[in-house]
C-alpha cells in the first residue's frame, strides 16, 4: 500500500502572536510547515486586542511554566524587534503601593525579579516616586520600579512575524477554521472549510479554540475559560502624562486595571478581567468602564472618561490548571500551547523556542537550519519623519501628498502598501497603518480607506468588510429597492 506523503511536516493551528511566533521560528529550518487560523487576518482574534506589554520578567508566580518564559521571552524581543522592524520601546514600569500590606507584595516581587536576576528592579520610596511621576496620585507610598519593560504594537508583531515566516517557506492560510483533525498514517489529516492537509506533527496554538482542536483527537487534559478584558484608549493630548506602565499591586486573578503609554503615544487603560460563558462577546459595558477609569484614577487622577476615544474588549483564554499549557500529549505528534494568558505576548519567542524543542523530542528534524531570507525593510511612517522628507517623498509619489487619515497622518501611497502586504479588510489596513485609529475613530478616513481596498483588491465596494465575513460595509441594490431587503 502506497502511503501519501503528507503536504507538511508541521501544522500549526492559530495565528495569534504565539502562532506566528512559532511559525517564524520553524521558518528557520528546512522544514515543511503551514500556520493555519480561522480569521481572515493573522492576530485577529485575542491578540489584537493585547495591552501589548512585554513584562520585565518578576510577575508571574515562581514555579510555573510562564515564570521563566517570561523572563526569557522578554530578553529575545529587542533583537526580535530589531530584526523585523517592529515598533518597541523600553518604557519601565512601575507597581504602585498605596496601604502598608501592599509593600509586602512589592518586596514579593522584588524578590522574583532578583532570583530570575531580571536587572534594574528596585524599590522607590514616596520622593522618588513623585520625582519621576508628579502625575500620580500623591497618596502612593512607594513603588517597584523595572525598567527592563517595553511596549509593542501586538498586531504589528503579528504581521511581521507571519510575513517573514512566508518569506522563509511557512505556508499561510486564512480563512479556514479546522472543523476535524484525524489520524492518518505518517501523521494527522486536518479538514478546513474548503481543503484537507495533512501534516506529521500538529501544533495546537489555537488560543481560545484550543480545548476544542484538543478535543479533535481524543485529548481532555485541560479546560479553558474565557476571561474579557476591557480597555480604553485616550486622545493623544494626553501624551506625557505618566512615562511609565503604572500597576496596581496584583490580585490572585489579574495583574489588576493599568495605565499603559503606548508605543504610539496614546494611553490605554484597562484591562478588567471577568470570566464569561460566551468566548466570542467583545461587548464593552458601563459596568466595565466605571470600574477601570475608577481603578486608574486613583492611580492618576488627572485620568478622565471624557479624555476616552476608543473602547474595545478581548477574551484571554485561561486555562483551569492556572498555567501554561505546553508540551507532548498522549497523542503522538500532536503538541499543545494552551493557556497562553498573560504574559503570552512577552514569553511568545521563548514559547516558540520551548515548542522547537518539543517537536525535536518527538522525531521532527531541524536540521540543518536553512538560509534565511533577509527581512524586507520597513519603510518609516510619513508621520514619525519631518517636513523636509515628507516633501522628497510626495515629489517622487504624489500617494505621499494625500493624507487619508488627518487624525494618525496616514497617507494613500501607505494605506496601498498595506493592501500590496496582505490587508484585505478596514481591520487589516487599520492595524498596519492606524488608519481609523485616531479621535474621528475613521469618521474621516473610512469611506477613502475602502474605495483603495476595493480598487486593491478588484472588487465592488460591498465586498469590503471590517474584519471579514459577515462584517459587512455596505450592501448593493437596485434603485427602488429596500435596503433592510438586501442585507446580509
Amino acid at each position: 500500500m502506497t502511503r501519501t506523503a503528507p503536504e507538511f511536516d508541521v501544522a500549526i493551528v492559530g495565528a495569534g502572536v504565539i502562532g506566528c511566533a512559532i511559525a517564524h521560528h520553524l521558518g528557520r529550518h528546512d522544514v515543511r510547515v503551514g500556520l493555519i487560523d480561522k480569521e481572515t487576518d493573522v492576530g485577529f482574534g485575542t491578540s489584537k486586542a493585547n495591552s501589548g506589554i512585554i513584562h520585565a520578567g518578576h510577575h508571574s508566580p515562581s514555579g510555573t511554566v510562564k515564570g521563566p518564559l517570561e523572563w526569557s521571552g522578554n530578553q529575545q524581543w529587542g533583537p526580535l524587534a530589531a530584526e523585523l522592524g517592529i515598533s518597541f520601546q523600553r518604557v519601565g514600569d512601575l507597581t504602585v503601593a498605596f496601604e502598608p500590606d501592599e509593600l509586602d507584595t512589592l518586596d514579593t516581587l522584588l524578590q522574583q525579579g532578583r532570583e530570575r536576576e531580571v536587572p534594574g528592579v528596585e524599590l522607590w520610596d514616596a520622593d522618588r516616586l513623585r520625582r519621576e511621576e508628579p502625575n500620580l496620585n500623591p497618596d502612593a507610598l512607594g513603588a517597584l520600579h523595572a525598567p527592563t519593560t517595553g511596549v509593542v504594537n501586538p498586531y504589528e508583531a503579528c504581521f511581521a512575524l507571519a510575513e517573514d515566516a512566508a518569506d522563509n517557506g511557512v505556508a499561510l492560510m486564512l480563512d479556514a477554521p479546522v472543523g476535524q483533525i484525524a489520524a492518518v498514517d505518517g501523521g494527522f489529516e486536518l479538514t478546513t472549510r474548503d481543503r484537507r492537509v495533512r501534516a506529521r506533527y500538529v501544533v495546537n496554538a489555537a488560543g481560545l479554540g484550543a480545548d476544542h482542536i484538543a478535543a479533535m483527537v481524543g485529548l481532555d487534559s485541560f479546560r479553558l475559560i474565557g476571561r474579557k478584558g476591557e480597555e480604553y484608549l485616550l486622545d493623544k493630548r494626553l501624551d506625557g502624562l505618566v512615562q511609565h506602565i503604572i500597576f496596581p499591586c496584583p490580585t490572585p486573578t489579574s495583574k489588576g486595571i493599568l495605565v499603559i503609554p503606548t508605543y504610539d503615544g496614546t494611553i490605554m487603560v484597562g484591562p478588567t478581567a471577568v470570566e464569561v460563558e460566551d468566548r466570542d462577546d467583545l461587548t464593552t459595558t458601563a459596568d466595565g468602564a466605571g470600574l477601570v477609569f475608577a481603578s486608574v484614577q486613583r492611580l492618576v487622577p488627572g485620568i478622565s472618561p471624557g479624555d476616552c476615544i476608543a473602547e474595545f474588549a478581548g477574551v484571554r483564554a485561561v486555562a483551569d490548571t492556572g498555567d501554561f499549557v505546553i508540551g507532548p500529549t498522549e497523542v503522538p505528534g500532536f503538541v499543545n500551547v494552551a493557556g497562553i494568558q498573560s504574559p503570552g505576548l512577552t514569553a511568545a519567542p521563548a514559547i516558540a523556542e520551548l515548542v522547537a524543542d518539543v517537536l525535536r523530542a518527538e522525531g521532527l528534524d531541524l536540521n540543518p537550519e536553512h538560509e534565511v531570507v533577509a527581512p524586507t525593510p520597513r519603510p518609516t511612517p510619513v508621520r514619525d519623519i519631518d517636513t523636509e522628507r515628507r516633501a522628497a517623498r510626495a515629489e517622487d509619489d504624489p500617494t505621499f501628498a494625500r493624507i487619508i487619515c488627518r487624525c494618525e497622518l496616514v497617507t494613500e501611497r501607505e494605506v496601498a502598501d498595506s493592501i500590496e502586504h496582505g490587508a484585505s479588510t478596514l481591520d487589516g489596513v487599520k492595524f498596519r497603518t492606524r488608519a481609523g485609529m485616531g479621535r474621528c475613530q475613521g469618521g474621516f478616513c473610512t469611506w477613502r480607506v475602502m474605495q483603495l481596498l476595493a480598487a486593491g483588491l478588484d472588487v465592488p465596494m460591498s465586498e469590503v468588510t471590517k474584519k471579514g465575513d459577515g462584517s459587512w460595509i455596505v450592501v448593493d441594490r437596485t434603485e427602488g429597492e429596500d435596503p433592510m431587503d438586501v442585507m446580509p
